[in-house]
Order: C-alpha cells, then sequence, then structure tokens
C-alpha cells in the first residue's frame, strides 16, 4: 500500500472541512475549555464549527500581530482579536472557500460587539505563505494555463507574487498561532510548513502551536487512508518528531505547554493525544564578547541549551551577547543570574565570542562537555570557553 499522495490529502481535507462548514461534525473536534470573556462576542455557528484541540489564543498578548494558520471558522483569530485588542492585529488564513465565507461572514458581527476591526482573512496555503491563492485565482481567470507557454506564464506569476507581492511577508509576524491543522499537510510538505512558520516570525518572536500527535509513529496503511487524513489521525506527528520539527526548522525555547494526560482517540492501539508547544526565533546571527556570564540558578545539576551550551549549577558561564540576551527572556527568564561586567562593552569594538560547539571526544564535565576553564573577567570569575578543546 503506497503512501497517499498531496492531491489525495487536500481534497480529502477540502471535502470534509466544506462538509463541516454546512454542518457541525462532532468527530473532528477536541473537548477544550476556552475562555468564556471572549465567546460571548462570536456567533453561535462559528462555535459550532469550531474544529480545534487546544487554545493557543491563551499565549497571547496585547498589541501582537498575529497570523492563525488554518484559520477555519475563525473562532481563534475571534479570540486573538480580543486579547490583543485595538493596538494588535489579526490575519487567518485558510484554503477552503466555504470556512472563509462563514469566518468572513462572522467578522462584522464580532467587530461590533468587541468595538474594533483588527481581524482580516485570506486564502491560501499555510505550507506556501507566499502565495495568495485568491490573487492567484482572479490572474488564471484572465489567463487560463491551456499550454505549455501558458503553463510557464503562469509560474512566473507565481514566481512574480511570492518574490514582490507575498501572502506573508518576511519577519512580519509576532506570533503564529494553529490550532489542530498541522496534521492536514501532506507528509512531504511538513518541513516546508515549518520553514514558512520560520520565515514570517519576526526576531524574538514565537509560534504556539495545539495540535494532535501520536505515540508512535503512525503506521503506513492508516497514513495511506485519506479519511483517516481528514480525520486529524494519519497525518500527525509522533510526539517526539513534533518537537523535532521546530528544532530542525531553527526554533529554540521549545517548551510543551500543554500535554493531555487522556487520549483523543486510540486506533489500532496507538494514541493520540493533544499537545500545545511554544517555540521562539531568534538564536541565529553572529556571535560578540560583551564580557557577560550567567548562572544556572538550579533546580537541575546542569542543563544543555538548543545550541549545546552547557550550564551547570552554580558555575558562571561566559556567553556571548546573543546568548545572554536570549536567557534574559521567556522562556528562560528567571531560570539564571545575569552578570553584567563592570564597564559595558561598546558593541561598535566587541569582538567575536568564540561560541562553538563541543567536539564528539569532549567527555569531561556535565553532559559530556569539555572541562570548563576559568577566566576573570571585569572583575568576576566565569567559566568561558577554551578554544583549544572547542567547548561552549
Amino acid at each position: 500500500m503506497t503512501m497517499t499522495t498531496v492531491p489525495d490529502v487536500e481534497q480529502a481535507v477540502a471535502a470534509r472541512y466544506s462538509a463541516g462548514a454546512q454542518a457541525v461534525e462532532a468527530a473532528l473536534c477536541c473537548p477544550v475549555d476556552y475562555d468564556p470573556r471572549f465567546l460571548e462576542a462570536i456567533p453561535q455557528d462559528v462555535l459550532d464549527r469550531d474544529y480545534g484541540c487546544g487554545d493557543p489564543s491563551q499565549h497571547l498578548q496585547e498589541g501582537e500581530t498575529v497570523l492563525d494558520l488554518g484559520s477555519g471558522g475563525g473562532k481563534i483569530a475571534f479570540i486573538a482579536s480580543q486579547v490583543v485588542g485595538p493596538n494588535g492585529r489579526v490575519l487567518g488564513v485558510d484554503i477552503n472557500d466555504e470556512m472563509l465565507a462563514l469566518a468572513r461572514g462572522a467578522a462584522p458581527e464580532v467587530a461590533a460587539s468587541i468595538g474594533h476591526a483588527n481581524v482580516e482573512f485570506a486564502q491560501g496555503r499555510i505550507q506556501d505563505l507566499r502565495l495568495d491563492v485568491a490573487r492567484t485565482q482572479a490572474w488564471l481567470a484572465d489567463h487560463p494555463v491551456t499550454d505549455l507557454a501558458s503553463l510557464q506564464a503562469y509560474e512566473e506569476e507565481a514566481a512574480r507574487q511570492r518574490t514582490q507581492e507575498p501572502l506573508v511577508a518576511d519577519a512580519s509576524i509576532d506570533v503564529v498561532v494553529s490550532n489542530c491543522v498541522l496534521n492536514l499537510v501532506a507528509s512531504e510538505l511538513k518541513g516546508q510548513l515549518f520553514a514558512e512558520i520560520f520565515r514570517v516570525l519576526k526576531k524574538g518572536g514565537r509560534a504556539v502551536i495545539s495540535d494532535i500527535v501520536s505515540a508512535v509513529p503512525v503506521p503506513e496503511h492508516l497514513r495511506a487512508d485519506p479519511e483517516l487524513w481528514s480525520g486529524c489521525i494519519s497525518g500527525a506527528f509522533q510526539e517526539e518528531a513534533f518537537l523535532r520539527a521546530f528544532e530542525d526548522a531553527g526554533f529554540h525555547g521549545i517548551t510543551i505547554e500543554k500535554r493531555d494526560s487522556e487520549p483523543w482517540q486510540v486506533v489500532e492501539g496507538i494514541e493520540f493525544r493533544s499537545v500545545t508547544v511554544v517555540a521562539y526565533k531568534g538564536k541565529q546571527g553572529p556571535c560578540y564578547e560583551h564580557l557577560q556570564a550567567v548562572v544556572l540558578k538550579g533546580p537541575w545539576r546542569a542543563v544543555l541549551d538548543d545550541d549545546d551550551h552547557v550550564y551547570e549549577r552554580g558555575v558562571p558561564v561566559a556567553v556571548c551577547a546573543k546568548t545572554f540576551e536570549l536567557l534574559g527572556r521567556a522562556p528562560y527568564t528567571d531560570m539564571f543570574v545575569m552578570l553584567e561586567p563592570a564597564e559595558p562593552v561598546d558593541p561598535a569594538t566587541a569582538e567575536p565570542f568564540d561560541c562553538v560547539h563541543p567536539g564528539p571526544a569532549a567527555s569531561a564535565g556535565a553532559l559530556g562537555a569539555a572541562p570548563a576553564v576559568r577566566r576573570e573577567v571585569a572583575g568576576m570569575t566565569t567559566t568561558g570557553c577554551d578554544t583549544a578543546s572547542g567547548c561552549c
């Protein structure tokens, strides 16, 4: 039995969610407790057609720009609009015509109820957030593809749109949220999906994703069933693979904020449950020496971060300015004592900080890191990088 193809998956998902926009389908939802304050402004037909498995809106803040992937009937987008307030903005992206019609139809009522209109809905594939599907369809209506030359013209127009008029621009979003949608994307496109989430986020932004994960990898015969794909089963990530997908895309500070103890469904003995994961963008970039250090407070004896830096409890560790900044904010807030030099370093004259990963031969010290080397930094003793042994 072969794996379901991308067209198979997309057709099955489109058919099921088009039907779900017309009539309630209980099989597509997980029980979720939402803040009732935010539900009062949302029309009942939207609430009835909510097919989520979590509430990523709990992790939003006032004034943020939010992108809701697979926004469906708009429930999470409408909750988010109230959380971020009139100074914030919410963009919902969905591919399904019927779901978009439901959300757009409800938007004026929600705006009138909450006193501000800060939500819009656009048509697009969440694994290709550069391409505005509605704009592309309008272009195709005037330039139908009938032969090789017209196909080439379409491809050139799509490339132009992605480059010059992207649906969602690079580094334009504070928070990307999604509620039980990533599992609906075909397996071979999931890497592209995570890369797109990373691309559109600002430096320091975060992804808050609620989705269904499986206890073990979904076997091939289940993955080949389009009906199970549209039912949030076949496309589910294995739980550790879900976290690794964030890591592979370049995120740091990846945190399981919620994990249901009871499975949502058990299929052929495999447990499928809802999790909510928060992951941050911003660890990329050059490393410079600002003579800063951090001390892990505990309770762990030692921890390893997403750049393979090792921190031992109570031991000052010299870090680059970039890492120092990261460790001073979420999700690491209050985990470290932050040590500044007596005299601040001028960024214009800062030297590069040798911040390489421990080599495979490094075996001494915590978690297999190379032995720490102590040095004096502006009057404070820290543990820094030994460039010979390649620690840090």
